[in-house]
């Protein structure tokens, strides 16, 4: 059974999902998935290809962009970035919990100006805690504004 996230208008965060979570995405009106989690975390997981492949045969846009426990980096949030701006519609970004998705596309939100607050409040309604990356948040929000 699908457990998609909505964060806003047009970005569901997700656990892993499978086979019969393509079909209920298409059906959810998504039109590019985004892959947060490595190939290999763990043995239960489908290869990334398998999802790439699904979802191209399911005429959605699929891209990769695999964070590690190791942490997200600033060019992982510019991918993310260049990915929900190249997007045809909604997109439906995926980990194992779903939480790196949210992380990815909290930190996407401040680059762009976004009040840390209102991320927060769409991650919890969400089911999702910012909070160990509120700083980071904080961050690109400063940045966001100094480049106003």
């Amino acid at each position: 059974m699908s457990d998609f996230r909505q964060l806003s208008d047009t970005v569901w965060a997700s656990p892993q999902i499978g086979s019969d979570d393509i079909a209920a995405a298409k059906a959810l009106g998504i039109t590019m998935i985004v892959n947060n989690r490595p190939d290999g975390e763990s043995d239960d997981q489908p290869e990334g290809a398998t999802i790439a492949a699904e979802a191209a045969a399911a005429g959605m846009a699929y891209r990769a962009i695999p964070v590690t426990h190791a942490g997200i980096q600033p060019s992982q949030v510019g991918e993310m970035a260049q990915a929900l701006a190249e997007a045809e519609g909604p997109v439906l970004a995926f980990c194992r919990s779903g939480t790196r998705s949210t992380f990815l596309w909290s930190l996407v939100q401040a680059s762009k100006g976004m009040d840390p607050d209102q991320i927060a409040a769409a991650a919890a309604g969400a089911g999702y805690d910012v909070g160990s990356i509120r700083p980071a948040i904080e961050m690109f929000a400063q940045q966001a504004k100094a480049e106003d």
